[in-house]
């Protein structure tokens, strides 16, 4: 099968382009700076947009009073902006709610960078973006270039301004459309002159200091340079998405082998001083060989790691992919992501398989059609001077073959010897040689290629000096046993070969499953730690298992960075890893050991942060000199701290979220309390102060009828009053936690007898019956805040019934339980107000209105009924309207030989 025949469209492209399905499409309209006619582009754009049928709506659109840009709103749906109170001020910004209510096919939303006022749904603008986008809703947004977060350090070193809004980079990588809206320094000067852009005084000051033609020329090459930057990705995108062979030479983009001989770092500098000259993105790549005998080169594997390291630090990528050819991999890698060109090291030296193969210099060469290829040459008394002065701490050419494969290989042939002495006679001497075949390939299988060797030739000659006459000779006779001997060679080699490979891709295949399920195992443990603690333990204890390290963790608090973990466990940093791990934490970036920054520090320190926040610092160590990564062990650091990172963010956000909801239901409580209070004490208040002032009035006189039912009323209304005191001082003893229950057993009856002659007048205008059966149990309850349970269900079973009607009160026992009942005859509770009629402050509404009250009776019944023991639940009468509550107290264990003991 050909190559182009062989070629599959690239699963992430296949995998990105499938989580857009169902995605709005995101349109930025970029500029350089302000004034240059984003928003008006915008407009224009979308109204030929809603000339073409397309449903627009504006969501929000900043005119600044342009004549020219409000002229463009003429004819397009506007939502309207939602009011926001912060600090006494209304603020105005977009009603996201509306717009996905209203669910047109295109939104225009202004100013990308803006943060939301206080309160809103999403901190920033583009957050809000990013929900209606979620729900397959088009959008048109503007940006201007010095608001992008990446670029935001370099805008301030051009403008000498820093832009405190900003937006992550990934919006731009996630746009599907980007326009640079473009326009010549002296013409936006003239703009501003005119007063299109700010007022005259504001643009005066504008061009003396942000708008001078140095500055913007040098946004406007920042601008095309991102706009560049994005579009070379999509078209990268496309092309893997639909299996084309690149490249496309559309712009150059620049590709260095590393192979790990020495002068790989000198290979890297010249990518990038190549890519300096070309102005073009470039990376680095190693092709990662499965190595047969099992045991990589030291030194070579450091010489990778340094060369890929210093290419991170140039500015470029650092990229290692697997395979068995370099040649072939490096070319297929080149092609998938559109590289121009490729730079490679002369190869000095030759290897036998060079006589057959080629060297990878020749291979490259002469697949590489379409392709660049810069061969960059290298001194060799440079190559034997270095070589000459390697440290014996890492030597040049490690021994391959170790004591322990050597012996294996010993004993595997031993073994084949003797079961071809044995079977000899039976197979012949041609047949033979497939048993040592056998151990070769055994020998491969389990210690690698250069035991198999090894093996191999003992095997030879082994079959020669047994087998091939003149026996117990290494002499051959018959020509045709010489061919032999050569055949079971070559097949010896190449099985030994092709067996050890095989083996290297196993090894190598578990070895990433096994990372792969560490990854896994340690994402669905932090999915599940609830508390910061076990998600800092879990990550400490992990990266110390994975990458045999020393790890120690940073969380801010008070201001200042402390250890909250470490595997194994150290509370404690010196002088030197505390000032590097404080300014990794400041700055966002490595310090310590290894780093720019600080390196006499005993540790690596790392930031641990999120696309919102920094969350901590993970510091690393080891005992060994040198590097303490290699490049593969640093992505699989990065993206154990990614997982934590995002898991000790999920559990503040949880954090944060429930002191919200606290805090709401405080405020939600307080509003409440003042809104009874405003209610529930004024109308008594009113009702005693004015017969108080009949009473006292010297103009009017009044008959004693009138004096008693002036009396009677200042007494209901103040014991009414005190039951409303009462409640409060009882709902704040049971939050406070204050409340004690003094338990005493005592007989159902009497509680309820006291109950209903404390309610005789809430009653009076209602039917009471009452049902307690007979032989009840002595219960262990405080008889006083019984009462008051029962007197409570029964004010709000008289408040809830129609006058006339009769209250029942029934009791028995079941189970080891004493049930009492309240019935009424009112309109019932509403379904969806059954298990919410004991909250706090909370009146179920019957009919058009709520009924006088506090909201408290019923909430204070649970709290002393659970105080008790005991349990209460609300339902409707299954035989007429009409509400029933009833409350379930346990059966002490031996009330009747208390019962003696009392008496």
């Amino acid at each position: 099968m050909s190559e182009a025949e062989d070629r599959r469209p690239s699963p992430e492209a296949l995998l990105e382009a499938a989580r857009a399905e169902g995605r709005g499409r995101l349109k930025i309209f970029l500029g350089a700076a302000p004034g240059v006619g984003k928003t008006y582009e915008m407009l224009l754009t979308a109204q030929a947009k809603q000339r073409d049928g397309v449903d627009v709506v504006v969501g929000i659109v900043e005119t600044h009073g342009r004549a020219e840009t409000l002229a463009l709103l003429d004819g397009l749906e506007v939502i309207p902006r939602k009011q926001v109170t912060y600090q006494g001020r209304t603020l105005e910004e977009m009603d996201i709610d509306a717009i996905l209510r209203r669910r047109p096919k295109l939104v225009l939303v202004d100013e990308l960078a803006h943060t939301n006022a206080p309160g809103s749904r999403h901190p920033k603008r583009h957050m809000d973006v990013e929900e209606l986008l979620a729900a397959g809703i088009d959008v048109y947004t503007t940006l201007n270039i010095q608001h992008v977060e990446s670029l935001n350090d370099v805008v301030a070193r051009i403008t000498r301004i820093r832009v405190r809004e900003t937006v992550p980079d990934s919006i731009i990588d996630r746009a599907d459309d980007i326009e640079v809206i473009d326009l010549t320094p002296d013409d936006l000067i003239q703009r501003l002159k005119d007063g299109k852009v700010y007022i005259p005084k504001q643009a005066e000051r504008a061009i003396k200091h942000y708008f001078s033609a140095g500055n913007l020329t040098a946004l406007r090459e920042l601008a095309l340079r991102r706009t560049a930057q994005r579009v070379d990705q999509q078209m990268v995108s496309y092309m893997q998405g639909h299996a084309i062979a690149g490249p496309w030479p559309t712009s150059d983009r620049i590709l260095v082998c590393i192979d790990g001989d020495v002068g790989s770092q000198s290979l890297v500098r010249h990518a990038k001083r190549m890519a300096d000259r070309l102005r073009a993105p470039w990376a680095a790549l190693h092709v990662e060989i499965s190595r047969a005998s099992g045991t990589a080169d030291e030194a070579r594997v450091t010489r990778v790691a340094d060369a890929l390291r210093l290419a991170l630090r140039l500015g470029g990528e650092a990229v290692t992919i697997p395979g068995e050819d370099v040649a072939a991999s490096l070319i297929d890698y080149a092609r998938t992501n559109n590289f121009t060109h490729i730079i490679i090291a002369r190869t000095l030296r030759r290897r036998w398989t060079d006589l057959f193969r080629g060297s990878n210099t020749q291979r490259i060469l002469s697949r590489a059609a379409g392709l660049n290829v810069h061969v960059v040459g290298e001194e060799p008394e440079t190559k034997r001077t270095q070589q000459h002065h390697a440290t014996p701490s890492t030597p040049a050419h490690k021994a391959r073959l170790t004591a322990d494969a050597s012996a294996a290989a010993v004993v595997a042939v031993a073994v084949a010897l003797g079961l071809a002495e044995l079977t000899h006679a039976v197979l012949g001497t041609s047949s033979t040689s497939l048993i040592f075949l056998i151990s070769v390939l055994a020998t491969a299988v389990s210690y690698g290629l250069w035991a198999s060797l090894f093996a191999c030739l003992l095997s030879v000659l082994a079959y020669n000096f047994f087998f091939l006459p003149p026996l117990y000779t290494f002499t051959i006779n018959d020509p045709e046993n010489v061919v032999t001997l050569v055949v079971f060679a070559v097949v010896a080699v190449v099985g030994s070969n092709l067996a050890a490979r095989v083996r290297a891709q196993a090894l190598s295949a578990r070895t990433r499953a096994r990372t792969t399920e560490e990854l896994y195992q340690f994402s669905r443990k932090l999915a599940g730690a609830a508390a910061l603690d076990d998600v800092l333990w879990a990550t400490a204890h992990q990266i110390a298992l994975m990458l045999k390290l020393r790890v120690v963790l940073l969380i801010p608090e008070n201001e200042t960075l402390v250890v909250a973990a470490g595997y194994p466990p150290d509370d404690s940093l010196d002088d030197a890893d505390l000032a590097a791990a404080k300014w990794a934490w400041v700055n966002a970036k490595p310090a310590g050991r290894g780093a720019d920054t600080l390196p006499g520090a005993k540790r690596l320190f790392m930031p641990m942060q999120t696309g919102r926040q920094l969350v901590g610092v993970v510091g690393i160590d080891r005992d060994t000199p040198g590097p303490l990564l290699t490049p593969d062990q640093q992505r699989l650091l990065d993206a154990l701290i990614d997982q934590a990172a995002l898991a000790m963010e999920r559990v503040k956000l949880v954090q944060d979220v429930d002191r919200a909801r606290l805090e709401a239901e405080t405020d939600k409580l307080r509003s409440a309390l003042l809104t009874s209070i405003s209610h529930d004490l004024r109308t008594p208040l009113a009702s005693i102060l004015g017969s108080v002032t009949s009473l006292l009035s010297e103009q009017t006189s009044l008959g004693t009828e009138e004096r008693e039912a002036l009396l009677h009323t200042i007494r209901d209304e103040a014991e009414r009053l005190n039951r409303f005191i009462g409640n409060l001082l009882d709902m704040t003893r049971l939050e406070a936690g204050s409340l004690r229950p003094n338990a005493v057993y005592v007989d159902l009856s009497d509680v309820v007898g006291a109950a209903i002659a404390r309610a005789s007048r809430i009653l009076a205008a209602h039917g009471v019956e009452f049902d307690i059966a007979a032989g009840l149990p002595m219960l262990s309850i405080d008889m006083v805040l019984f009462e008051q349970v029962l007197f409570n269900l029964l004010d709000n079973a008289a408040k809830y019934s129609p006058l006339g009607s009769e209250i029942r009160v029934t009791a028995w026992q079941v189970n080891g339980t004493v049930r009492l009942q309240v019935f009424d005859e009112g309109d019932g509770i509403p379904p969806e107000d059954v298990e919410r009629v004991f909250d706090k402050f909370y009146r179920v509404r019957r009919g058009d209105r709520r009924r006088a009250g506090t909201g408290l009776g019923l909430a204070i019944c649970r709290g002393f009924v659970e105080a008790m023991g005991g349990t209460i639940t609300a339902a409707n009468r299954p035989d007429r309207n009409g509400a029933v509550f009833t409350v379930s107290l346990p059966v002490p264990v031996q009330p009747a030989l208390v019962r003696e003991d009392a008496a």
